[in-house]
């Protein structure tokens, strides 16, 4: 079979090695160009030296030219996504963008919560927002894909698949998320990141104003009665991984039973949702280096505790990436990921 040639726009950061590694091993795709302003020139061997079965290609900067028959991975901060990725589909290119920039489709919301001008809003038309288990017939008939956030995919998939329960939430969901620090990207220099600041410390951070919150408002209820959703991310002295803990407040009480159902009935049909018997059970070993997304769930009175994992470089981005990829081009969505 004839494989289908990617690029990766911005593939030294850490999403990028991951993605690179994961496509190092897939039959269907190849990967024929890559590109870093920061290490152009390099042999991604150098770049990635603990990596093994990588292809034999050099980091261009970000203005080479790509060779043609081959769609984008854009792994790029959001002010070069947002020049790119049109640039890439007026050349009739598939392209999967791994950055905030098109996600949301409120403009005020998006300038408000990423602090710049969206000066390409009409793009927005023609992206999907590529969470498989709620649009999967929409990416595989997409040209245009923004991946969601990390942290927005451990609470939207949880919230989401409980349907028409939702409906049933009387306030506020508390989404309280832990992360590990590769959650940052790879790139940041700034000092709470950096390894001597995160050893042995723990806090929170982007309090009631992290980017990922309106995301995960404007999709977890898609097909329901909007809610609100108060998100606190936290800072773990960990790699990877993030563990989330939502709170769900319902106008009755529930019973664990209908919960168990409605979840259930989802993950049984699910290759990457993984449903415990107790949110315990639930924790970061289990899912990093995984595109697995695990849920736990306890109930008390009028609240739903929903426990989650994931490991943000994989399911939080470019493992999501490779099961988006897939399905955009009728390859098994599982393919290089189990």
């Amino acid at each position: 079979m004839k494989q289908t040639k990617l690029a990766i726009i911005g593939a030294g950061g850490l999403t990028g090695k991951e993605l690179t590694r994961l496509l190092a091993h897939h039959p269907y795709f190849q990967l024929v160009h890559i590109t870093s302003n920061q290490v152009d020139g390099k042999h991604i061997r150098e770049v990635f030296p603990d990596q093994s079965h990588l292809p034999d290609l050099v980091f261009q900067k970000h203005d080479t030219p790509v060779p043609a028959d081959t769609h984008i991975v854009l792994a790029t901060p959001n002010e070069v996504s947002l020049e790119k990725a049109p640039e890439f589909l007026n050349q009739n290119r598939k392209v999967i963008d791994l950055s905030g920039t098109f996600r949301l489709r409120n403009q005020s919301k998006f300038e408000a919560a990423y602090k710049f001008k969206h000066t390409k809003f009409e793009w927005m038309d023609k992206v999907v927002f590529g969470l498989p288990e709620l649009f999967r017939e929409k990416i595989k008939q997409a040209n245009f894909v923004s991946n969601p956030g990390c942290f927005a995919t451990s609470a939207i998939l949880p919230i989401a698949i409980l349907g028409n329960l939702r409906n049933q939430i009387s306030g506020p969901v508390i989404v309280d998320a832990k992360s590990g620090v590769s959650g940052a990207g790879g790139r940041t220099e700034e000092i709470q990141f950096a390894y001597t600041h995160v050893y042995e410390n723990f806090r929170a951070y982007k309090i009631l104003s992290h980017q990922h919150e309106p995301e995960m408002e404007e999709y977890a209820f898609v097909g329901s009665d909007q809610k609100e959703i108060h998100f606190t991310p936290h800072l773990l002295p960990v790699y990877r991984g993030i563990l989330s803990a939502i709170y769900i407040p319902f106008a009755k009480p529930v019973e664990s039973s209908e919960i168990q159902e409605k979840l259930q009935s989802v993950a049984e049909k699910e290759p990457f949702l993984r449903l415990y018997k107790t949110p315990e059970e639930v924790e970061l070993k289990k899912v990093q280096n995984t595109n697995f997304l695990d849920i736990g769930f306890r109930v008390k009175g009028n609240t739903l505790a929903i426990v989650s994992a994931l490991d943000n470089l994989q399911k939080g981005a470019a493992g999501q990436a490779l099961q988006n990829l897939n399905l955009m081009f009728g390859y098994p969505e599982t393919e290089g990921l189990v």
